[in-house]
């Protein structure tokens, strides 16, 4: 099977923005975020990298059909969201890109895109001048009563790339876990790359 990846920006990024939003709600269905998402939602949050004009969007597919996306923006765009989990690091959340969702259909997984989502985020924050790459990834207790037995978490991967949790920097979000009646909040820690 042959996986093609490409950056997608300008006109073709806002034509994958609804297939995004159905990968993520897919994708993030599944452990470790469990999220019930919906279409509606989606679509407003995704309307930040419309509107921005250094946002980036990384393309799998297979055929002419996406079956993956990494997305990526410059992190003052969320600024409300974030600013807290940053204060008192002496980081200038003006320079760092972040790199948001990444989402890959099952059956397309273990055979590098991973690695391309990223490769082609960080050239693309290079080529607009951040020398720093941030992402967050949901907090879940070890001993939670849905986790898998087989689940390997992807700290060794991100690893791999370079990129390190940063000390007390975690936001909180709230969202409905699948099974639930109400959004509760979750913790995200922040990893971050400084040699881009």
């Amino acid at each position: 099977m042959v996986i093609e990846t490409r950056l997608l920006t300008g006109s073709d990024l806002d034509a994958a923005l609804d297939a995004v939003a159905a990968l993520r709600i897919s994708v993030f269905r599944d452990w470790p975020y469990l999220y019930d998402g919906d279409l509606a939602y989606e679509r407003n949050y995704l309307e930040a990298y419309r509107a921005s004009d250094r946002a980036a969007v990384v393309g799998a597919f297979d055929g002419d059909k996406l079956v993956g996306a990494a997305t990526g923006t410059p992190l003052s765009d969320h600024a409300d969201e974030f600013g807290a989990a940053f204060e008192g690091s002496g980081i200038d959340i003006s320079k760092v890109f972040y790199c948001a969702e990444s989402v890959l259909l099952p059956a397309y997984r273990g055979q590098g895109v991973g690695h391309r989502f990223f490769d082609l985020r960080e050239s693309h924050a290079r080529s607009h001048g951040f020398k720093q790459s941030a992402f967050c990834a949901v907090i879940r207790p070890q001993d939670h009563p849905t986790r898998p037995a087989a689940y390997a978490p992807l700290d060794p991967f991100w690893k791999s790339r370079g990129y390190r949790p940063l000390p007390g920097a975690i936001a909180s979000f709230a969202w409905k876990d699948v099974g639930d009646t109400e959004e509760t909040s979750k913790e995200m820690q922040f990893w971050l790359k400084s040699d881009l």
